[in-house]
């Protein structure tokens, strides 16, 4: 059942996305970009996106990446990291003590 869904959210090629589509680029198992689709050419099967981690524009090379459609937030995985503590007070202790030149 999970194959059928990754199977049915994979885009091959740039012609299969409209402009304002949301979709995620992987690379080696890890996601690289997500964002909204804002051009494509479909000759060269590229496009561009919105970057929503950045805000920035990334052209995609389909070819070079394995293009996702977003997944929808009810159905998307839950992650499976456990949360960062954060200390509940500041530590005395300096992150970095410089060495002395005192001899």
């Amino acid at each position: 059942m999970i194959m059928d869904v990754e199977e049915a959210r994979h885009i091959r090629r740039s012609s299969e996305l409209n402009v304002g589509d949301e979709i995620e680029a992987w690379h080696n198992g890890k996601l690289f970009h997500r964002g909204t689709v804002t051009q494509t050419v479909t000759a060269m099967d590229l496009f561009w996106i919105l970057d929503s981690r950045t805000g920035t524009r990334r052209l995609i090379d389909a070819e070079a990446l394995v293009i996702l459609r977003a997944a929808d937030p009810a159905t998307a995985k839950v992650a499976s990291r456990t949360p960062v503590r954060t200390p509940a007070q500041p530590s005395h202790m300096p992150l970095f003590q410089a060495p002395t030149l005192a001899g």
